[in-house]
Order: structure tokens, then C-alpha cells, then sequence
């Protein structure tokens, strides 16, 4: 339990996928201009994250891994050169019927997003999380704690710096500073107080 617990925070914010790893920048800019859409977002790619990590790692682990159709008779057969296409699948999947779902019991929400939440299918830190997992080996729990703790991670990340946008509406930069000029460096302080995060240990 310890290990897992370690694995939740290490994915949430030692390797935060971006203020650590910069990965799916483009909606972490794009999407943080107000605290509650970002909150909406972030809800999504949580979402997305625990349902397609530990989906991803059933596929690889049955089907494309060396050796996991030799209940077939097929001991050598490495389908491994897939992962990429079938995470993709699996991917898109899910945030198709995350987005009919949302649509259906949420539909404030769903405007609210609009043409963002189909967009979580090519968010690349969706993608990196199904990566990462392959790459490491995971197991079950181990990828759904993991997927938690990404997606947490990110959520996290742009729900901060939506509060700290909000509130600079408030300021008066130079005006050569303002807009994402602005934003950038406010993700970048963000980021470099995160960095603090990489010397802890729960052992």
C-alpha cells in the first residue's frame, strides 16, 4: 500500500505531467483562463486517465506483449509494434463515451468545454500516461493508481494556474507583458515551485 501511495504522489507531483514534463501545454494554456472550466477539464482528463491506463495495460499485457498468446500456442508472437495504434483507439474510445456522457447528464458542463473535450483525445499528456505505463511494466493497480495520480496531477496543475490567472485580471502588468506573455511566466514560477516536490520520499 505504501508503494502505491508513493506512486500516486511521484505521478501527482514529482513527475507532473505539466509543470514537470510539459506535456499537453497547449490545453493547459488554452484552458486555464477561468477556474471552473478549468475544473470541468481537469475532472475530464482525470476521467480519461483512470479509465484508459489501466484499460491500455489489460490490451498490452493480453494481447501485445511477447508471450501472451501462449495459451494460443503462440509463444513467440510479439504484437508489440501495435501499442501505439491500439492505445490511440482505446484513447479516442473512451473519450468519445466520455463526451456522450457528458453531454447527457452534464450539458452546462459540455457547452461549457465545447469543441475542448473532443480535443482530449490528442492531448498528448493523455497519451504519455498510456506510455509511460507500457514503458515501466505497471501492473493493474499499479497503472490505475497511476492514472489516478497523472491525471490528478494535471488537473491540479491547471486549476492553480486558472486561480492565479483570475485573480491577475486584477493586475496591471506592462502592457508588453500582458496576456500570454503573462501566462507564461506565471506557468513557468508554477512549474519551478513544483520542482521542490522532486526530493521527497515517503520511505
Amino acid at each position: 500500500m505504501a508503494d502505491l501511495a508513493e506512486l500516486f504522489v511521484r505521478s501527482a507531483f514529482v513527475e507532473n505531467l505539466a509543470l514537470s514534463l510539459f506535456l499537453g501545454m497547449c490545453f493547459f494554456l488554452a484552458i486555464s483562463r477561468e477556474i471552473g472550466t478549468a475544473l470541468g477539464f481537469g475532472a475530464a482528463v482525470v476521467a480519461v486517465q483512470v479509465i484508459t491506463v489501466p484499460l491500455n495495460q489489460i490490451l498490452v499485457d493480453a494481447f501485445l506483449r511477447k508471450g501472451s498468446w501462449a495459451w494460443a500456442g503462440m509463444p513467440q508472437l510479439d504484437l508489440s509494434f501495435l501499442t501505439l495504434i491500439t492505445t490511440i483507439g482505446v484513447i479516442a474510445a473512451s473519450v468519445q463515451v466520455l463526451e456522450m456522457f457528458v453531454d447527457r447528464f452534464f450539458p452546462a458542463l459540455g457547452r461549457t468545454l465545447g469543441i475542448y473535450l473532443p480535443l482530449v483525445t490528442v492531448n498528448c499528456a493523455i497519451l504519455a500516461g498510456s506510455l509511460f505505463m507500457v514503458e515501466r511494466k505497471y501492473t493493474f493497480g499499479e497503472s490505475l493508481v497511476y492514472g489516478a495520480g497523472s491525471g490528478f496531477g494535471w488537473a491540479f496543475a491547471i486549476c492553480l494556474l486558472a486561480g492565479v490567472r483570475e485573480r491577475l485580471q486584477y493586475a496591471e502588468p506592462p502592457e508588453g507583458l500582458r496576456g500570454l506573455g503573462l501566462t507564461f511566466i506565471v506557468a513557468g514560477l508554477v512549474s519551478l515551485g513544483f520542482m521542490g516536490f522532486a526530493g521527497i520520499e515517503l520511505r
